[in-house]
């Protein structure tokens, strides 16, 4: 396991090996008197967010607020089982999140029938979470952590309607989860920065998503941690590629749609999937990416979700 990285203003990173994958999803940890955790993963990630709590000497009772940005498992499924280790925590939610995480079977059902068989292995057990410890943050709303520190709400829907992003005054900056995107680190030690919209099913909005992207826009960050994964301090990169990837992506959305009208959703599904991995790959390649950079693993099973969102976005546009 990687030891967890101190990016400065009090704020540690902890790897989380979602699908046993470094650098894939990450905790965000505030070491203040009241210590708060940004994303859990899900559960199957609990044991490396425990060990790298202990690694930076945080006690488990000094644990006071759990946030998760939005609800789908790989930020929120492991938020039960880790609050079983927290006594003194509660969950921080977004509004239309909190029935969910207290009854969590519409999650399960909908995380099954896009990853079928694989769910256990991936998400495992979801634990509930009891009401009375449950918090729900409406839009502008904030939360004071220790003597200095406010953390401010933000509705940010776009990947998804109960998503918000906490804006850190302190840092000057952004934990977005999904909304601004995902960051492939594994990328920099070619010298590329990739940054990719995730379009995944089924609340996808490009529309609301450009606006939330705005939104992030007009407070100015210097800083933008992901939920996949890690922290970039070169903001106006990540806005100039989200504004040319997200309308590509819509648009690769439509043509295969438009083209290929009698495939089924499977088919459809891996035929945009197919086009949006050409487009990428070849980004990539002008990059000097060598094509069998490990990498590609990532992105091909990201792309195949991303394609899953934008035939259920256009499909239900055209209804």
């Amino acid at each position: 396991m990687g030891q967890p990285v101190d990016l400065g203003f009090g704020i540690s990173l902890i790897d989380l090996y979602d699908l046993q994958t470094a650098q894939r999803t990450g905790a965000y940890v505030f070491h203040e008197e009241e210590v708060t955790i940004i994303e859990t993963s899900a559960s199957p990630s609990i044991p490396h967010l425990l060990k790298g709590l202990e690694a930076i000497s945080i006690d488990l009772h000094d644990v006071k607020n759990i946030i998760v940005t939005h609800i789908h498992l790989d930020h929120a499924g492991g938020a039960g089982m880790l609050l079983q280790h927290c006594p003194n925590a509660r969950v921080f939610v977004h509004p239309k999140g909190m029935r969910h995480l207290a009854d969590p079977s519409r999650l399960i059902a909908g995380a099954k029938a896009v990853y079928g068989q694989s769910f256990d292995a991936l998400f495992d057990p979801i634990v509930p979470i009891p009401e009375d410890r449950l918090i729900v943050k409406e839009d502008g709303e904030t939360l004071q952590i220790g003597k200095n520190r406010t953390l401010t709400f933000l509705h940010t829907p776009g990947h998804a309607n109960h998503h918000f992003s906490i804006y850190d005054q302190t840092s000057n900056g952004i934990f977005t989860g999904d909304t601004a995107g995902v960051f492939y680190p594994q990328l920099l030690s070619y010298g590329v920065e990739l940054y990719l919209p995730s379009t995944s099913p089924n609340q996808f909005d490009p529309e609301a998503m450009r606006t939330s992207i705005e939104r992030f826009m007009t407070l100015r960050p210097d800083r933008i941690y992901f939920g996949h994964f890690g922290m970039s301090t070169h903001t106006q990169v990540v806005w100039n590629q989200l504004h040319y990837w997200l309308p590509l992506f819509v648009q690769i959305g439509y043509d295969v749609v438009n083209e290929q009208m009698n495939l089924s959703f499977t088919e459809k599904t891996e035929a945009v999937s197919n086009r949006l991995f050409d487009h990428i790959q070849t980004f990539l390649r002008k990059q000097q990416v060598p094509d069998d950079a490990d990498v590609y693993k990532i992105l091909q099973l990201d792309l195949q979700v991303c394609a899953m969102g934008l035939v259920d976005y256009i499909e239900k546009q055209k209804r």
